[in-house]
């Protein structure tokens, strides 16, 4: 499989079919370092994940109690990571993305990740790769890596304000479906939950994962409601007739 040629620029805006639309692509702002942002401003950067919108209307409260609906729960695994560069430079710098690394290099994808722009990415941390599978397993299929990788590439640049409020696919680097999920409290691509949305490096977005995305993993639309079903009206009442008033007989 040619990589350089898989993800063109003649397919940039290409998304699926009632997928989410993208607006052209920003300037990208000046990639910061850690260590700048650390001097400036006492962390590792200013960006702030993108927030998440809970749609429709949450648990009841208890009834009588008053009590505050329970806080959504947060992902599992905490990442945070900054602009350093393109996109392979702020995965190297963000240090938890080395099996992701090594991938993309036995697979000739890194090129790809560093001279292209307008791409978004959806970065497993190394703990979701060992989850998925031992390295030396991942490394033995070559072809099947690569294909694994681009599904988690797209060809444009999706920020999270694309899909807050929305379920639905867009294409991925090879013409599959990755599925964005903005109405829950997490937001998610496919079946992983989004740990760090809206890392802009110089060439693209990068997305945190806490899974290695899979294909097919999730309906590419929600289920809809149940109508509720209308219980019959009850038969109207009928009154009975009223009884005759017997007359009196007079006597002749």
């Amino acid at each position: 499989m040619n990589a350089n040629r898989l993800l063109t620029a003649a397919a940039a805006a290409a998304l699926a079919a009632g997928g989410f639309g993208v607006a052209a692509a920003q300037t990208p702002q000046t990639a910061q370092t850690q260590a700048q942002a650390q001097a400036a401003t006492g962390k590792p950067t200013t960006d702030a994940p993108a927030n998440t919108r809970v749609q429709g209307t949450a648990a009841a409260v208890a009834q009588g109690t008053g009590a505050a609906p329970a806080a959504a729960a947060a992902p599992a695994q905490s990442v945070h990571i900054a602009p350093a560069g393109d996109i392979i430079q702020t995965l190297q710098a963000g240090g938890q993305f080395t099996t992701l690394i090594k991938a993309l290099n036995a697979t000739n994808l890194t090129p790809v990740l560093k001279n292209n722009k307008g791409l978004t990415i959806f970065a497993p941390t190394d703990a979701a790769f060992a989850a998925y599978m031992p390295t030396d397993k991942l490394m033995a299929d070559l072809p099947g890596l690569q294909k694994l990788l681009v599904h988690h590439i797209i060809n444009a640049e999706v920020d999270s304000s694309k899909f807050k409020g929305a379920h639905g696919p867009v294409n991925d680097g090879a013409g599959g479906k990755i599925v964005l999920d903005g109405v829950g409290a997490i937001m998610k691509a496919d079946q992983a939950d989004i740990l760090q949305a809206d890392v802009r490096a110089s060439n693209g977005l990068i997305f945190v994962v806490d899974q290695v995305l899979k294909a097919g993993s999730v309906p590419e639309t929600l289920p809809q409601a149940a109508e509720p079903v209308a219980e019959p009206a009850a038969p109207a009442k009928t009154e009975a007739p009223a009884a005759k008033k017997k007359g009196t007989k007079r006597g002749h």
